[in-house]
């Protein structure tokens, strides 16, 4: 008998051939990837008891081990059943790393200010979770480094502070908000006092050389022609009682002269705002964080700005 006769004889087939001599070996499946597979079924049957599994109407099967107990960060116990939401919870809570988060939150809490600045463990622990806070409900109008937008949100990484700068100006800023409120004086210049004003609101900066316009200007704004000097003051440098700008520095909030390419464009852009006045509003956050959430940010827009 030929060697090819003797494997057919000894192997089994599925009966099936193809071209009359090719045939499908009917070979069994080796036993140890028989029992993994029936393991995985049993382990997959003992899953579906013991944890959430199975989609039932509006729910899900929760399984027999469904009681998880942890304390939770208002000072309650709370019991859930079984889930990962719940043992991330717990985790948060009831982990080291969150053990000692909750201490260092407790003594930021009983520190008054001059302490947190001048602890560099705690400075280093107010950054990490100020950052996230930061992130969660500062961002979306003052950027992730805290820049704001010309003309819309303030920049808070510079050292120009309309409302103050020392950490009581910025917690009370961030508690209770602020309104930002300039006048309209499309009805109350002419055309020609719109420029002259804006020529003069730039010479303060060193933007505008001294011209006629710009003491034409300056009479508008220093008398009660214009009454400009009641918020911004005759120094025009500002009050942190009226939240108005310095206008001396070179630091622009709403106007965009610093991406203006010629004179004509930020004459233009001041003549702007004093055209239409500013009306820009910051919501207190007194409702959503709690008070030592506002401590973290108020040290973390402190220090990003070089705080007074």
């Amino acid at each position: 008998m030929s060697d090819a006769r003797k494997t057919q004889a000894a192997v089994q087939t599925t009966g099936h051939a193809w071209d009359g001599d090719i045939q499908e070996f009917n070979n069994p499946l080796p036993n140890w990837w028989l029992w993994a597979f029936y393991a995985t079924v049993v382990f997959a049957v003992v899953y579906w008891i013991f944890y959430p599994a199975w989609p039932v109407g509006g729910g899900y099967t929760t399984g027999v081990m469904n009681d998880i107990t942890f304390v939770d960060s208002d000072g309650t116990e709370k019991t859930m059943h079984w889930n990962t939401r719940a043992l991330l919870l717990k985790d948060l809570q009831e982990s080291k790393s969150a053990t000692l988060s909750h201490e260092y939150l407790e003594k930021v809490k009983d520190a008054d200010y001059q302490t947190i600045l001048g602890d560099a463990e705690m400075m280093a622990f107010t950054r990490s979770m100020a950052v996230g806070l930061f992130g969660d409900n500062c961002a979306a109008c003052h950027g992730a480094g805290g820049t704001g937008v010309i003309g819309l949100f303030p920049n808070l990484a510079d050292d120009d502070w309309l409302w103050g700068g020392t950490v009581e100006d910025i917690q009370t800023t961030i508690t209770n908000g602020r309104y930002g409120f300039m006048p309209s004086f499309r009805e109350t210049f002419n055309d020609k006092q719109l420029d002259d004003v804006a020529a003069y609101v730039l010479s303060l900066s060193g933007q505008h050389k001294a011209d006629a316009s710009v003491a034409r200007g300056k009479a508008i704004f220093q008398t009660s022609t214009g009454g400009c000097y009641y918020c911004h003051g005759h120094d025009a440098k500002g009050m942190k009682s009226q939240g108005s700008a310095n206008l001396t520095d070179q630091i622009w909030t709403i106007a965009d002269v610093p991406d203006a390419d010629t004179q004509e464009q930020k004459l233009a852009a001041v003549k702007a705002v004093v055209t239409h006045g500013v009306q820009r509003t910051m919501p207190h956050w007194s409702d959503r964080l709690d008070k030592t959430q506002i401590k973290l940010l108020t040290v973390y827009v402190h220090e990003l700005g070089g705080g007074q």
